[in-house]
């Protein structure tokens, strides 16, 4: 394993990929993590063109056969930092196996600084897949599955067995989509949802206010104003909730 990568080569679920994705002859696919350049090969077949991103050099011999198809674009750079807006044309779409150390990141980075991508198709860590879909009140609900939410329906695919990897992993992995429904969290709703769950065992004023000093009173009187007790923890509002709550809320140095 190269960097975090698990190498997928079983051709069933590779074909069930791109079909599930649902990307067609229009659409721009952005691919993190190239691993072979099985799935790759796949999309550009589908596809009106695929935009890889990869961080390790040392794939590049596996990878002659994609370098060779007119309509693949492969970017040797870290996903996590890279400059999505140099993307020409802008993707439509996310369709990957995408490396575990980075998945949470670039998925988050994809929503809020690609407003072109209308749709997810991803393979993740099942774990990251529970947490981006969890609802409010379970264990894995967090700020990731707010702000994920907040910018479309996060559902389910198809539970993926680790034997299908190289080599193998030491959990399994999931497929998940997600259909855009509106532009997603702005800068300042996932400020707000990042403090509140800074410390989660504390209660959303109280936690607000050691990430942000001087959230705890305009936490209190937010909450209220929408009706919601202030004694209320974060990990039990609704990423509706949130939406409205971070609209009410006078931060401190706000001007």
């Amino acid at each position: 394993m190269r960097l975090g990568q698990n190498f997928l080569s079983d051709p069933n679920l590779l074909d069930a990929i791109v079909e599930d994705s649902g990307v067609g002859p229009r659409d721009q696919v952005l691919e993190v993590g190239v691993g072979e350049g099985l799935l790759t090969e796949r999309l550009a077949a589908a596809c009106a063109g695929v935009h890889v991103i990869e961080l390790d050099r040392g794939l590049e011999p596996l990878l002659w056969q994609v370098e060779k198809l007119e309509n693949v674009n492969i970017i040797w750079a870290d996903a996590v930092k890279y400059d999505f807006s140099l993307l020409e044309p802008q993707p439509t779409a996310m369709v990957a196996n995408l490396p575990y150390a980075v998945a949470t990141p670039v998925i988050m980075r994809s929503i809020f600084e690609l407003p072109s991508i209308l749709t997810w198709s991803v393979m993740v860590q099942k774990e990251i897949a529970d947490r981006l879909r969890a609802g409010p009140g379970s264990k894995a609900y967090g700020g990731p599955s707010v702000l994920a939410q907040l910018a479309g329906e996060v559902k389910m695919v198809r539970k993926v067995s680790r034997t299908v990897f190289r080599p193998q992993p030491r959990v399994d992995s999931a497929i998940i989509s997600i259909r855009r429904s509106g532009p997603g969290p702005d800068e300042r709703v996932r400020t707000v949802v990042r403090a509140a769950f800074s410390h989660r065992r504390k209660t959303m004023p109280r936690s607000m206010d050691m990430a942000i000093p001087g959230a705890f009173e305009p936490a209190r009187i937010a909450l209220e104003e929408i009706g919601i007790d202030p004694g209320i923890r974060a990990e039990a509002l609704s990423p509706e909730q949130f939406a409205a709550f971070s609209g009410m809320i006078d931060l401190p140095d706000e001007p």
